[in-house]
């Protein structure tokens, strides 16, 4: 099996980490797009332009399912990139409105992502199909990313949008972009008790054995991973 991977920043690894867990037997490929991250902040336009510049070498290795591991470009360019490639494969992320309105109590949930991902139809549509009546906080967040690739994380700015969340009653906490994974222990060190945090590593790994191996375990071996270089990158 061969899987690719596909992020705007670092946050890639992260899930090719978990991948290599749930599937000891593929090859797994990542590209990430540090030269444009983050893409956030950038025009649904200028991400279509970039994912599919960036994804180019994943093509080229014909991987049985490519993961677009970056929820802002999920929002804006899986679609454009189903239809422009339509014979191949592809697995998005997006919030994870649903299982925190599920999991929910207070009925209060806080959602963690990029300006774009807040913005785009498909949240829209997220929130309006699964969580009609639930309160959902979005914090600003938009410097989360830049500040995660770099390594200089201030906790200070981690803690104030998480805490603007438990300050309007939410025990669920959605973290919506893949660089967040790197700060997931200290956002539930900040939260304690009063909230869960969500992170969509899990639910990942389950959409590509769904689509990929039809449901079939994965047979013993040992996983590799190769980090491509982003060759096929746009540049703005």
């Amino acid at each position: 099996m061969k899987l690719g991977v596909f992020d705007s920043g670092i946050g890639g690894k992260a899930l090719a980490a978990s991948l290599e867990v749930a599937f000891p037997e593929a090859d797994i490929y990542v590209v990430g797009d540090h030269e444009n991250v983050p893409y956030g902040s950038k025009t649904p336009e200028q991400i279509i332009a970039l994912t599919d510049a960036a994804i180019q070498p994943l093509l080229k290795k014909r991987c049985d399912a490519i993961i677009i591991a970056c929820n802002s470009a999920t929002m804006a360019a899986i679609e454009t990139l189903r239809s422009t490639y339509p014979q191949q494969a592809f697995i998005g992320l997006e919030p994870m409105v649903k299982p925190a309105a599920k999991q929910s109590r207070t009925g209060v949930i806080g959602v963690c992502a990029t300006p774009v991902t807040l913005a785009s139809k498909r949240y829209k549509w997220l929130v309006d199909t699964y969580a009609p009546t639930t309160k959902i906080i979005q914090p600003d967040c938009s410097n989360w990313a830049r500040m995660i690739e770099s390594g200089t994380i201030d906790k200070q700015q981690i803690e104030r949008p998480v805490r603007e969340c438990l300050a309007a009653g939410a025990d669920v906490i959605v973290l919506g972009c893949t660089h967040y994974h790197w700060i997931k222990g200290m956002v539930e060190e900040i939260v304690g008790e009063k909230a869960i945090v969500l992170e969509p590593s899990e639910a990942i790994a389950r959409r590509v054995k769904a689509v990929v191996t039809h449901g079939e375990p994965a047979p013993v071996a040992t996983a590799t991973t190769t980090v491509l270089p982003a060759s096929g990158t746009a540049k703005l």
